[in-house]
């Protein structure tokens, strides 16, 4: 059963608060990981890698790159939820 945007963005929320320690709050659709959330790219695998776990999706390393914002991220685990 796909899940919607909003259930992705409160999953991707408490991953990254798991890693990070950031307020689920703060994990908005428009912000960007590196800019707004100040996350490394050592912990934003971490944060793919439970992602990928989470909702059933493979995140290629590719694609990695790509997702810049929450938005990037919770779009990509949508339309790639089995």
């Amino acid at each position: 059963m796909a899940q919607s945007e909003q259930e992705i963005l409160e999953g991707l929320a408490e991953i990254v608060n798991e890693e990070t320690g950031l307020d689920t709050d703060q994990v908005e659709l428009d912000k960007s990981f590196t800019d707004d959330l100040d996350i490394d790219s050592l912990s934003m695998m971490t944060i793919v890698v439970n992602a990928e776990e989470k909702f059933g999706v493979r995140i290629p390393d590719d694609e990695v790159k790509n997702l810049k914002t929450v938005r990037d991220a919770v779009g990509f685990i949508a339309s790639n939820q089995g």
